[in-house]
């Protein structure tokens, strides 16, 4: 054997590496040894193999998982931005459960008070989109702004000024229409109510009938807390939810602090036959 090359055991020590994790890396083919005994199969390493050994191992201990470790191999570290963004996305997401945790262990479990109110049908122009359950709020954002851009473009609420229109909002609340059914593609609706044409929107109904509806007073991203209060209602009476989730956002986030948003949360229940 060339006295150049260090055994498994040695290299391994020298990386800070277990010799399990080693052999784990060439199977992965990201660090195949110099040489493989071809009678005992045991494994051989060179020195100059160290460096990308030990940027294994760093980055493993910042998380990047090993497919990615093998693109930064190849590619260098530009391959790192795909992994700080969707590290920065959990992130957030362990903050916003944190938050909500936190408000539970401050107010209990969510017990708000449920009405049941009769709705008419309103016309209203919609956009929609299709996103992960990840991005649901981002997406949601986005396409309230787009909406009410338009509408705001065209002058138009549907009704004169100083109305009331959903739930006691004022008429051209924007209002978010999400599926019962959260699968891995979730469809995102944006309404507000309009008796006029708005380009690149489309124009639909929103049914009328008995809804139930109940008042979220927070974040946001909090507004699952909320949720669950409704739903648990509707389970405790045996109501059929009929449609949608509707959140209708009362608050201008942009001039109300998140602590103070206003949204109600309504569901149409299937009439009594």
């Amino acid at each position: 054997m060339n006295e150049g090359y260090l055994p498994i055991g040695r290299f391994a020590r020298l990386c800070r590496l277990s010799v399990k994790q080693l052999r784990h890396y060439d199977e992965l083919g990201l660090l195949a040894p110099a040489h493989v005994d071809p009678d005992s199969g045991y494994r051989y390493y060179r020195p100059d193999q160290a460096r990308a050994a030990l940027l294994i191992g760093l980055l493993r201990s910042l998380d990047v998982p090993l497919p990615s470790i093998g693109r930064v191999l190849s590619d260098g570290t530009d391959a790192l931005g795909g992994v700080r963004d969707r590290m920065e996305a959990d992130l957030a997401r362990r903050e916003r459960n944190f938050a909500a945790l936190e408000r539970i262990l401050s107010h209990g479990l969510p017990r708000s008070e449920v009405t049941v109110v009769r709705e008419p049908a309103r016309r209203v122009a919609t956009v929609r989109d299709t996103t992960s359950q990840e991005r649901i709020g981002a997406v949601t954002s986005a396409n309230v702004a787009r909406l009410m851009a338009a509408v705001n473009a065209m002058g138009v609420g549907g009704e004169p000024e100083g109305t009331v229109g959903v739930t006691g909002g004022p008429t051209g609340t924007p209002i978010g229409l999400f599926p019962l059914d959260l699968t891995r593609e979730i469809a995102v609706t944006i309404a507000v109510e309009t008796s006029a044409d708005v380009p690149g929107t489309s124009p639909d109904v929103l049914p009328g009938g008995l809804y139930a509806s109940v008042t979220h007073v927070g974040p946001y991203d909090q507004i699952s807390l909320t949720t669950h209060a409704l739903f648990a209602w509707l389970g405790e009476r045996g109501h059929t939810p009929d449609g949608p989730l509707h959140e209708v956002y009362v608050s201008d986030p942009r001039t109300t602090s998140p602590d103070r948003l206003v949204t109600h949360l309504m569901i149409k229940l299937e009439d009594p036959e």
